[in-house]
Order: C-alpha cells, then structure tokens, then sequence
C-alpha cells in the first residue's frame, strides 16, 4: 500500500536524523560527503517503514540528488513499474560505492531485466557504472536462490576480464562478485576457486589481490564447512 508522503516532509525527516559526526565519519570509508547528510542506514530504513512503497517518491528522492534519499529511494520504490530506463539514469547517477550498493542491493536484484544489466554495466568504462555490474553480480549471488548454477558459472568469465581493472572500487566489487558465487554452493565452488587460482596468478597487482583475498575465503574452513565440502 502506498502511504502519502512528500518529498519535502521526507528530506526533514533525513535531516532530523542526520549527524555531523556520521558524516565526518563517512569519509574515512571512502565515501563522498558532499551531497551527504550524515544518516545511518539503520535510520534510513526506519524512514522507509513508516513510508512505505511510494514510486512517486522514490523517483523524486533520487532526483534531489541527496545521498540518503537516493539509498531511500532503492527501498520503497515500487519495483513492478521500475523501467530499464530508470535504472540506466539511477546507475548514470552514482557516485558512490555505499549507494550503488544499496540499489543493487534493496531495488535492482529483484528486477526482472537484473541478468541482462550485469554485462552492459561490467562493460561500461565509467567507474561507478562499472561497479554496478558487479555489486548487482554479488547481490543476485547471494539473493536469487532460484536462479540456476549455469547463470553464474557463465559469469565467471567476466570476472577474469575485468580483473585488471585498478581502480580500488572495481577490484572490490570483483571480488564480491567472484566470491560471493564461490560461496553459493558446492557446485559453483570449484568453478569459482579455479578462476580465483587464475586471476591470482595474472600479471597485475589488482589482479593479484582480487584472486589472492578469493582464494584464501573459498579455502577457509569455515565456507567449506557450510558447503560441505571436504578440506581442499
């Protein structure tokens, strides 16, 4: 059910919640503050359950360009007449990592085209684009469970490609993708450790680090134990 809401009441409701400290603090994770108010995500989520699913809004809250109503907007946006067109202008938009990553998780993952917009993002040379392809890889990992193994063993191959990639936001991004499949189950698990082993041992640091750090979780004890598989 959609609740009446506005924009303005929304923004006072972000900024009654917001702390100078927290966004001070946001930049020690590298994340840009200056259309930044400084609202913990727990908050942000907090406004969203008193306002419920408002497409409207949502469209407007990203469009203000403020930080958090941007992440608000992935939350109670209404996904069943959220476009492929949309998504291509919120993605056009990010500018930094913590919202890209809240869009995939809370909003994009769950839309009926996700699949298709992995590839076009990954392939994309803009950063944050980029980024999206991969964090949207990661979350559909982790939270389509009925999606089949072959999706994700064909992906694999895009995480070797882009592998190389140095920039600090897309390594990252890689290796939450490439692990996050690793860890999906016992089936995909060997597919993705071999590719992990062969980007560890291509030709560039970011490379390196992206197939070193996969490597060293798939091997943990701890993701063999859960997926039962017996010590590598």
């Amino acid at each position: 059910m959609e609740r009446t809401s506005t924009l303005d009441d929304t923004l006072s409701m972000l900024r009654a919640a917001a702390s100078d400290e927290f966004r001070t603090g946001m930049t020690r994770f590298g994340i840009a503050v200056d259309r930044a108010l400084g609202v913990h995500i727990p908050e942000v989520r907090a406004i969203a359950k008193r306002i419920g699913t408002n497409h409207r809004l949502a469209m407007e809250l990203f469009d203000s360009g403020v930080h958090e109503a941007q992440i608000l907007a992935s939350i109670v946006a209404d996904r069943r007449l959220f476009t492929p067109e949309d998504m291509d202008c919120w993605v056009a938009d990010f500018d930094s990592w913590d919202v890209c990553d809240q869009c995939c998780m809370n909003l994009f993952r769950r839309l009926p085209f996700a699949y298709e917009k992995v590839r076009f993002y990954a392939a994309a040379e803009r950063e944050f684009t980029r980024r999206a392809g991969f964090a949207l890889l990661a979350t559909l990992a982790v939270g389509d469970k009925s999606a089949s193994d072959d999706v994700f063993r064909d992906f694999l191959p895009l995480t070797e490609e882009y592998s190389v990639d140095p920039r600090p936001s897309i390594r990252k991004a890689v290796n939450w993708a490439l692990r996050q499949i690793g860890k999906r189950n016992s089936r995909l698990h060997p597919a993705a450790l071999a590719a992990a082993e062969r980007i560890a041992a291509s030709g560039t640091a970011s490379a390196r680090w992206i197939g070193r750090d996969a490597v060293r979780e798939l091997r943990s004890e701890g993701v063999l134990r859960r997926l039962g598989i017996d010590g590598l």
